[in-house]
């Protein structure tokens, strides 16, 4: 229960927030409604495809689908008040990706697949949204630039995992979780932690 109030509330910040990049590029209200949706459920979507996990999230739960395309269209018209609660999202973004990461994680063990593939499936249900919505919008990527955010999702699915083999609850296991990753991820939006990056000289520059 605890899980699917925090996705539900998930799935609407994040269509909210891809609502915002659509509005960025003019679009049209079918344009946003497309953005909003592949942002909130676009990573469950590309993660049930890979692991072949059918049906598709949102076609046995056509409600989720309902309410992206809802707060996409509300955005539109919310825009400057959701503009200025920009510190309330970054933090619904940071809960969100760690109850992501966690139902991503919890699909593939449901399948019986290995720890790896599991935390690989947490990876996929927490980025791919983002992704879509920057790829769509024709924008550089920001979770390969930002602060830690796919290696948040990595991390929270680990120790998330690590809990359950040495016996832990799944309710404490999964609060545990909620608490440790949303508390990193905010650390790492906090002091600006990132992965170290790597720039490639062009040849122009090597003469």
């Amino acid at each position: 229960m605890l899980l699917s109030v925090l996705y539900i509330i998930g799935i609407t910040a994040e269509a909210m927030t891809g609502a915002l990049s659509a509005g960025r590029r003019k679009m049209d209200w079918f344009g946003v409604m497309l953005v909003a949706s592949a942002t909130a459920i676009g990573g469950g979507t590309v993660r049930d495809i890979l692991l072949g996990h059918y049906p598709l999230s949102w076609v046995k739960n056509p409600e989720f689908l309902v309410i992206t395309c809802v707060a996409g269209v509300l955005t539109t018209r919310l825009a400057k008040w959701v503009i200025k609660l920009k510190g309330i999202f970054i933090r619904l973004d940071a809960l969100g990706l760690i109850v992501f990461s966690i139902i991503g994680t919890k699909v593939a063990m449901s399948m019986g697949h290995h720890a790896l593939i599991c935390m690989v499936s947490a990876l996929v249900t927490g980025v791919f949204g983002g992704l879509l919505r920057d790829l769509i919008c024709r924008q550089t990527p920001l979770v390969l630039h930002e602060e830690l955010y796919a290696s948040v999702a990595l991390i929270a699915s680990g120790l998330y995992l690590a809990q359950l083999e040495f016996g832990i609850d799944e309710v404490t296991a999964t609060i545990s979780t909620l608490i440790v990753g949303y508390l990193l991820r905010m650390a790492a939006v906090r002091f600006k932690w990132r992965l170290p990056s790597f720039h490639l000289e062009t040849e122009s520059s090597l003469h």
